[in-house]
């Protein structure tokens, strides 16, 4: 199996960096960190394709409310997702610097919009974050278009993991 120019068979470790939130919302800090990670060694950038608006409501219940110990305690998901993501109109810039530098660019899409919209990208892959192991609708239409799935099983069940993959 092959993930762009990554021969699964000729290679053992498949190095991806992950550009997540880590931009902190500077398309400057995102481009430094795809170059970060070629110089570091990594074979793949990876990004996240979502707005807030795709991935949770923009609610104030407290099942919507971060709690934890963690930064973004008493934060709504709404308001965390919407700091954090990758802002759309970034992804061609995104790909392109990654290209040039031969890393390997891909996402994880969190639903069937962002699949559409990575599409032009022509992404060698996509990859299923663990929380969204159980939407079968995303996985399906991530397969529709013939490439190789990455899906997390960090939070799944074995009976999960075995609908996914069917």
């Amino acid at each position: 199996m092959k993930i762009g120019h990554f021969d699964f068979e000729k290679n053992r470790t498949f190095i991806i960096a992950e550009l997540s939130a880590n931009h902190n919302g500077s398309l400057q800090t995102a481009i430094e960190t795809i170059k970060a990670a070629h110089k570091a060694g990594a074979d793949a950038i990876k990004l996240q394709t979502y707005t807030a608006d795709t991935i949770t409501l923009d609610c104030d219940r407290e099942e919507f409310i971060i709690q934890g110990g963690t930064l973004w305690d008493n934060t709504t998901l709404y308001k965390l997702y919407q700091q954090a993501y990758t802002p759309w109109e970034w992804h061609e810039t995104l790909f392109k610097t990654a290209s040039e530098l031969g890393l390997i660019c891909f996402s994880s899409p969190f639903d069937e919009s962002a699949v559409t919209f990575l599409k032009p990208f022509n992404p060698p892959a996509y990859k299923i974050a663990s929380f969204e192991i159980t939407d079968h609708a995303l996985i399906r239409r991530c397969a529709k278009e013939h490439k190789p799935m990455i899906i997390s099983i960090g939070t799944a069940t074995l009976e999960e993991i075995y609908d996914a993959v069917t």
